[in-house]
């Protein structure tokens, strides 16, 4: 590989490459170049540390490079997400004649506040089974669909778990415990009684959250801007950052609980309604890399702490500051235990398995469970009641009309064996 190019010339590339139509090939090429460049100023530290030697200068020049990797993914991500909110778009054509005359007369309601009838179109449409709503009124589907889709590519959590949509306030699931037994007999043996498995239920609730975008009467009197668009964009972002907190580690108290919320046992002590963890071999942070012990073991005992038959599809989570860290790890044949992602829609990998971050969860430090291995498809549901709901508000901000925008969603855990934690914790 040829000299490394200045970080401050990599980094206006960076910028060039981000603004010449989001080329998210080319950022990718510039990723993989940079990983390779990562790797052979990294190997140069700890060789210098095997020797008892420190080069303070060349370690901060690895830290500046896995900054930029971390940089690259992102703009990866954002070119991604761009893509996606592309989709998103007005009426498009609905062929059900009471599901567009209600998308008429809703465009009509948001831009001018006549509700025309709005409410009865609602269940002409068959949008809504309430006979006693809490105010507002229930957007198109469509526009729904849009708000839901943009909210998939920026809710990390979101995104990886299951997601259903249900039409009441909770959603409940029996769980088979096991306990069914059974035997081989003959065909002419008698069959003694078998046990009968246990059931348990889970119950989750969902909880209000709401965003209230702001624009002009001027601005909404343009028939040129779709409003279901601008609503998708505007309540997007708001709902994205409350949801990926609560599924982090929200309480479950009027909104959805987060993995980091329930009790968490040494893997050895497992049990239902807890979630395992495995613990790194320093009680403030990850093995040094002088250490006997490598850096790595930790994440390859977490990743076998997952059975085998959750890992087909598991992924990791982390903060970017965690993955910046685990970017250096190396397992025992001093391969490095991330690599950058294959494709443009795809992401890195830890030990073949998909890396994604997400900044709610914790930093590395004494106590804290900065990284979940799992199957979040088979461990976290999502619930959304259907319908989302927009009260106009023209008198508390003028000139400006405001849109009071809600729905409802909650979150929890399903199957507690298909997720493991790493604890910050001297073993």
């Amino acid at each position: 590989m040829g000299a490394m190019i200045p970080l401050n010339s990599r980094a206006r590339g960076l910028v060039a490459i981000r603004n010449d139509g989001g080329n998210a090939a080319a950022i990718l090429n510039e990723l993989k170049q940079t990983f390779e460049t990562f790797k052979a100023e990294n190997d140069k530290v700890i060789a210098d540390l095997k020797k008892g030697q420190e080069d303070v200068v060349q370690t901060e020049k690895v830290e500046r490079i896995n900054a930029e990797l971390t940089q690259l993914q992102k703009a990866i991500d954002e070119t991604n997400v761009a893509l996606a909110a592309l989709k998103v778009g007005g009426a498009g054509g609905d062929r059900d004649p009471d599901k567009a005359e209600h998308a008429q007369a809703f465009d009509r309601f948001f831009r001018k506040g006549v509700d025309a009838g709005l409410a009865d179109l609602e269940v002409k449409a068959k949008l809504t089974t309430q006979s006693d709503p809490d105010g507002g009124y229930l957007v198109p589907e469509e526009t729904e669909a849009g708000i839901d889709r943009v909210l998939g590519t920026v809710s990390t959590i979101r995104s990886l778990s299951r997601v259903i949509n249900i039409s009441t306030d909770t959603y409940k699931k029996l769980v088979n415990m096991g306990g069914a037994t059974s035997g081989w007999v003959g065909e002419e043996d008698a069959r003694a009684q078998t046990s009968t498995p246990t059931l348990r239920e889970i119950a989750i609730n969902t909880g209000e959250i709401y965003a209230m975008p702001a624009t002009t009467q001027k601005a909404l009197d343009d028939s040129r801007i779709d409003v279901a668009a601008w609503l998708a964009d505007e309540v997007s972002i708001e709902f994205a950052e409350k949801e990926g907190a609560a599924f982090a580690s929200g309480d479950g108290v009027n909104k959805p609980r987060g993995v980091l919320s329930y009790d968490m046992v040494a893997n050895a002590d497992y049990a239902w309604g807890k979630i395992g963890f495995v613990v790194s071999g320093k009680a403030d942070g990850f093995v040094a890399p002088t250490a006997s012990a490598n850096p790595a073991d930790a994440l390859i005992d977490l990743y076998y702490a997952l059975k085998s038959g959750y890992r087909n599809g598991a992924a990791w989570l982390m903060s970017d500051a965690v993955m910046a860290t685990v970017r250096k790890f190396k397992d025992a044949q001093g391969a490095y235990i991330w690599n950058p992602p294959s494709g443009t829609a795809e992401v890195g990998t830890i030990l073949g398995k998909p890396v994604h971050t997400d900044d709610n969860m914790p930093a590395v430090g004494a106590g804290n469970f900065p990284v979940a291995f799992g199957n979040f498809q088979r461990a976290y549901l999502i619930v959304d009641r259907v319908g989302i709901r927009v009260l106009r508000d023209p008198y508390t901000s003028k000139p400006n009309v405001l849109f009071y925008t809600t729905k409802r969603v909650g979150g929890g855990m399903v199957n507690f064996e298909a997720m493991k934690m790493l604890k910050i914790a001297a073993s």
